[in-house]
């Protein structure tokens, strides 16, 4: 059985629509990555998913159930959002007491490592309002990790954390997931840092879904080829194209279909070289495309792409 499924899910605001017709299946034990630039509906489906909003149409079913009000569904799940917020007289082990309360699967042992590799204050006195931005992100990270829920959302856990805690991050998720298996959704717009960490990859954008696969499958869905301007047109001749990149006599190409024994040999007699595309690109271009599609415009989409890149 799923552990997620939704169906025509929409939400408007007033005349914005932040989700439109959102339909996903999401199997258990399994990390997920939810991509996309800032403010392409992320959080609001997340929000909806863990009954902190609601839809203004469609179907939700969360480990079988509607989400709300439904305490057997809720008490399964942990949400650590962006900028979580905890009452302005609390400590660190405040926060982590009443998660224990929460959280029927909750580590302790686990919490109090964590607490060591971030290096966050124990004193008792230390409020958590006090707390730097990458500290209160370690919070978020130590209790979505330590709860053990069995489906557990990041929204952009690292802010205000460095490369080196981001890393530790990254590591302590895949050691924990491989000792206890549960659905973790990842948010994020670090494409490049999270994509070793993910299976199965959601890509949204202004509300609609516009990737949903493997990601062994995304990445080899398509191919670059380089060299001479003239051998790589002729060698992407009538095939579908993603981007195109030229400088004087050479010529980059991102063809939008899998490389084959024979796309080697022929690119081999005309003296080009083949190479893998990342899955940031990847995501990059086809959100681009499926823009375009739309009828957004290029030079715009580009400019707010940044934040992918």
């Amino acid at each position: 059985m799923n552990v997620i499924e939704t169906r025509g899910l929409t939400r408007r605001y007033k005349d914005q629509v932040a989700l439109d017709d959102v339909n996903l299946d999401i199997a258990p034990n399994r990390i997920y990555g939810l991509l996309g630039r800032n403010g392409a509906g992320k959080t609001t489906l997340m929000s909806i998913l863990t009954a902190q909003g609601f839809a203004t149409s469609g179907e939700v079913r969360v480990f079988g159930g509607n989400p709300f009000e439904n305490e057997h569904v809720l008490s399964r799940l942990c949400f650590v959002r962006e900028s979580q917020k905890y009452p302005d007289d609390f400590t660190v082990r405040n926060a982590l007491d009443a998660a224990a309360l929460f959280f029927p699967n909750w580590d302790k042992d686990l919490a109090d490592t964590l607490l060591e590799d971030f290096q966050l204050p124990r004193p008792k006195k230390h409020r958590i309002k006090k707390l730097s931005r990458g500290q209160l992100s370690a919070v978020g990270v130590i209790i979505g990790l330590a709860s053990r829920a069995e489906l557990t959302f990041f929204d952009e856990p690292y802010l205000g954390l460095d490369a080196v805690a981001r890393q530790l991050f990254y590591d302590r998720l895949l050691t924990d997931f491989a000792d206890h298996p549960r659905t973790i959704i990842l948010s994020s717009h670090l494409i490049d840092e999270v994509a070793n960490l993910l299976e199965h990859v959601i890509v949204i954008d202004r509300g609609r879904i516009v990737m949903d696969d493997e990601v062994e499958a995304i990445t080899g869905s398509a191919f670059a080829v380089a060299g001479k301007s003239s051998s790589v047109e002729e060698f992407v001749a009538g095939r579908p194209i993603l981007h195109r990149e030229g400088l004087g006599a050479l010529a980059s190409v991102t063809v939008d279909t899998p490389l084959s024994a024979d796309d080697r040999q022929r690119a081999q007699a005309l003296g080009l070289e083949l190479a893998p595309v990342s899955l940031q690109q990847l995501i990059i271009r086809r959100t681009l495309k499926a823009n375009e599609h739309y009828g957004s415009h290029q030079e715009n989409n580009e400019k707010d792409l940044e934040v992918l890149r």
